[in-house]
């Protein structure tokens, strides 16, 4: 990474290609936030890209990626700060977007093994920052379910390979909340993009 404008990759996790929802939507308030700070954004819609789920681990160590991946891994090294929004679907990350950062964080692109010692990590001096929409509220999903999928994806994914630091927005009750609380968070989310953060 060179010195100069932050570098900003937005990833859509919304598993649904035909969606224009408030996944959507949000990905375009950070963009247009980061935008008017004269930060370089790109955007990745994982629902859009060709590539399939890996199925051994012999695939995922060895395995040449697709080249949707390929070209998704150059953006990944290109970014400064990874932004990652998505629907909460059964107390986790949809399924797809788990299979897309399976195969693009992957070893000898995102971290190496190494005998008897932490993996050597690829992806260190990249922020992140996680935004999750959910029916439930948001305090619920945090205190009482515990988070357990936004945690694993925080330590056991992003931190294992480097990236951090690693910021989290809960969006909850979006099926229920009406449209002026919407367009307050996403006017939230926008000025996070003006913040880079």
């Amino acid at each position: 990474m060179s010195p100069g404008r932050q570098r900003v990759l937005i990833v859509n996790g919304h598993p649904d290609p035909a969606s224009k929802g408030l996944c959507h939507a949000l990905c375009d308030a950070y963009a247009q936030g980061a935008r008017e700070t004269s930060r370089e954004v790109r955007w990745l819609d994982i629902a859009r890209l060709d590539f399939d789920f890996l199925r051994s681990q012999a695939e995922f160590e060895k395995g040449s990626p697709p080249p949707a991946i390929v070209e998704a891994q150059s953006d990944i090294r290109w970014a400064d700060h990874l932004v990652i929004i998505y629907p909460l679907w059964l107390g986790d990350m949809p399924a797809l977007l788990k299979a897309f950062l399976e195969q693009a964080l992957r070893p000898g692109f995102a971290f190496d093994y190494r005998v008897k010692e932490r993996p050597a990590t690829h992806m260190d001096g990249r922020s992140v920052r996680i935004i999750v929409t959910m029916g439930m509220p948001a305090l619920a999903y945090r205190f009482y379910y515990r988070a357990h999928g936004l945690k694993n994806l925080e330590s056991n994914v992003l931190r294992f390979v480097g990236f951090g630091p690693i910021r989290d927005t809960l969006l909850g009750s979006v099926e229920t909340c009406g449209p002026g609380i919407i367009r307050h968070r996403l006017n939230e989310v926008r000025e996070l993009g003006r913040l880079g953060r």
